[in-house]
């Protein structure tokens, strides 16, 4: 049998980057394959070219055994290619079925097409268990039964090929269960998937084979049953990764945040958080582990400053933070940040970076007032030498401060983020999924780094729906469910079961 998809000689340049260099490898039918890579290594570029985002600059890319030139999307879904993405492409206010059928409605009988095409959605359905009714609106959709939407959009566009990016970032464990019973049916129908994801866990659990890129190229192509997490994570970044960071004893200094009695009400009158009571220490990392969801997303907001209270109290140092008596947030996080306080946000594109601005714009957004100025102007010269420092540090690829931010990969986007905010020196740093969407390697690095704030003394706030994260960081871990801590536990306690019911809201404790 012919290989689904087979890559021979494919480099492509933009600029001065060399993103991919004499790409060869080949992709079985019917097969589950992964690639993987640190971030920056490839992977994307090379999928885009697959999908016709991009043209290679040399190479031949074929399609079940003939020679392909795809120049553009619309002719990968017609030779069978589709492709899920990592941040979706759909149309919040529509339904399911609007977004099906957008850019293929086939003429001016709407409404008997739409009968048909709904029709043929929940035999898809209903053939690959995806649980999606085609006239929900994708606004009242769970981020999990987003992401089946956009696979049953390319099963409808017959796609033979689906590639998924990064497919679980933002999903739960039960949602990425759900995904990989899909992913199974799919591949028993005789497709083939190309699923690149940073979660070697869930590359040994589904793929057939692997391929690791690094630098552009590949490393290494193995059988998935005859490798393992070490050999994968060695291949991608090209040297052995430490499991056990080195932290010193947990010796917790005096209280920096302590929060009480703290309530949340949105304008519908819902209870997004209630009588939280906890506090922080110098010297600690407090994780708060739950499905997302579950009020972490506004713990965060209000304690950066971003959204206000319905009520409780916080003080941060004896001090307490500036927010009674307000009626909006406008300038909070700017005081927060003088008091002290470090935000890493959960969604870095939303709330941590200005997509078209630079990577040195991004390196001060929010630290402004710190800065030297001249002639009450911002010192440009100062910025420029703080950035290259901070992309020598953490190792930013590529380490040019002038690129659009957008055209970095998301784990070197976090890095400029983390970057921004360890360099602030904070007293108290809140980060919300440090590592979502990261390469091992950089995991790594960047829980080290957090490591070394608290080691430091800094207090930690730390959420995260990755418990092996949390076991990794956490000195204490507090469980939230339905906008409650449903549990306390020290790391030296951790176990997943007791942490899942908790999070279920099933025991407390």
């Amino acid at each position: 049998m012919q290989p689904a998809v087979e890559f021979q000689h494919i480099s492509k340049r933009f600029g001065a980057v060399q993103a991919n260099r004499d790409v060869s490898f080949s992709i079985e039918s019917g097969s589950i394959h992964g690639v993987i890579g640190e971030n920056g290594a490839g992977k994307s570029t090379l999928m885009s070219i697959l999908y016709g985002y991009y043209q290679a600059d040399s190479g031949k890319l074929l399609i079940n055994g003939q020679e392909q030139q795809i120049r553009n999307s619309h002719e990968a879904i017609v030779s069978g290619i589709g492709m899920v993405h990592q941040h979706f492409m759909l149309v919040e206010n529509m339904t399911v079925l609007d977004n099906v059928m957008l850019g293929g409605e086939g003429g001016f009988r709407l409404a008997s097409r739409r009968k048909e095409v709904e029709v043929t959605l929940r035999d898809i359905c209903k053939r690959y268990n995806l649980e999606v009714d085609p006239l929900d609106k994708i606004q009242d959709l769970s981020v999990g039964v987003q992401q089946r939407v956009e696979i049953l959009k390319q099963i409808y566009r017959s796609a033979n090929i689906l590639i998924l990016d990064e497919p679980t970032a933002v999903l739960t464990v039960q949602e990425t269960a759900s995904l990989f019973e899909v992913l199974r049916l799919f591949k028993e129908q005789g497709k083939t998937i190309i699923l690149i994801t940073h979660k070697l866990q869930e590359i040994l659990e589904i793929t057939d084979e692997v391929t690791v890129m690094r630098g552009g190229t590949v490393v290494g192509s193995v059988v998935t049953a005859e490798t393992n997490k070490e050999q994968l994570a060695e291949l991608m970044v090209g040297r052995p990764i430490e499991t056990q960071l080195p932290r010193a004893a947990y010796a917790p200094g005096d209280t920096v945040l302590d929060v009480k009695g703290l309530n949340l009400v949105n304008d519908q009158q819902v209870s997004l958080l209630k009588d939280l009571n906890f506090n922080i220490r110098a010297g600690e990392i407090v994780a708060i582990a739950g499905v997302s969801g579950n009020g972490q997303s506004e713990l965060l907001e209000i304690l950066s400053g971003m959204r206000l209270p319905s009520s409780g109290s916080i003080t941060m140092q004896g001090k307490t933070l500036p927010y009674a008596g307000r009626k909006d947030a406008d300038g909070l996080p700017a005081v927060y940040r003088e008091r002290g306080i470090g935000h890493v946000p959960e969604d870095r594109l939303r709330d941590a970076v200005v997509k078209n601005f630079s990577v040195m714009m991004n390196s001060f957004l929010g630290y402004q007032k710190k800065l030297g100025k001249t002639f009450g102007l911002l010192d440009y010269k100062q910025i420029l030498s703080n950035c290259n420092e901070m992309l020598r540090k953490f190792d930013v690829r590529p380490a040019d401060p002038h690129l659009r931010i957008a055209l970095l990969s998301g784990g070197n986007q976090q890095k400029v983020v983390m970057a921004r905010e360890i360099d602030a020196n904070p007293k108290l740093m809140l980060v919300g999924q440090p590592t979502r969407g990261v390469d091992i390697g950089t995991i790594e690095s960047l829980h080290a780094r957090l490591l070394a704030m608290r080691d430091a003394g800094v207090a930690i706030l730390l959420v995260s729906v990755e418990l092996e994260e949390v076991r990794a960081l956490a000195d204490r871990i507090l469980v939230m469910s339905s906008g409650a801590i449903t549990g306390e536990l020290k790391v030296e306690e951790f176990d997943a079961t007791r942490i899942g019911l908790l999070m279920g809201g099933l025991h407390k404790h």
